[in-house]
């Protein structure tokens, strides 16, 4: 890589980010998911059950609105509602076999379409990307949250 190459701007950057999501999300084309769709059954499958509340909260929406795609999600076989046996009053949705393996299936593309990319790249450039993607992925793992 030369020198050039590693003087990019912060707006350069967040560009190639960008980039990137788009190239891999789309590459994701198993069980025919909406963006949101995809992202709850991805966070399913990685985490296991989450109450609604949660995956209202954490996808950025309202829980009606949270409750009328997890409904779609049922009427696919993607999901399902189970009692919280810590709550009774509460309600987790889980991942059905069929959700797993639609999981499975996308992140393999994704998978895919991220070594695809990465092979294109000089030998340097790849070892650098397998060095600094987990480094950010921990740097947002380790993140303080909002409290």
């Amino acid at each position: 890589m030369e020198a050039a190459d590693a003087q990019v701007s912060p707006e350069e950057l967040m560009i190639a980010v960008e980039q990137l999501v788009l190239h891999v999300r789309r590459s994701a084309t198993t069980g025919g998911l909406s963006s949101a769709a995809s992202s709850v059954l991805t966070r399913l499958g990685r985490e296991g059950p989450h109450r609604l509340t949660d995956l209202a909260r954490s996808q950025g929406v309202s829980q009606p609105n949270m409750t009328q795609l997890v409904t779609r999600m049922e009427r696919a076989a993607l999901v399902r509602r189970t009692a919280d046996s810590r709550d009774g009053r509460g309600v987790l949705v889980e991942a059905t076999d069929t959700g797993l393996e639609v999981f499975r299936q996308r992140r393999a593309e994704r998978t895919q379409a991220l070594l695809e990319v990465v092979e294109r790249l000089s030998g340097p450039e790849q070892e650098a990307v397998r060095l600094a993607l987990p480094a950010l992925a921990r740097a947002i793992q380790d993140r303080p949250t909002d409290a």
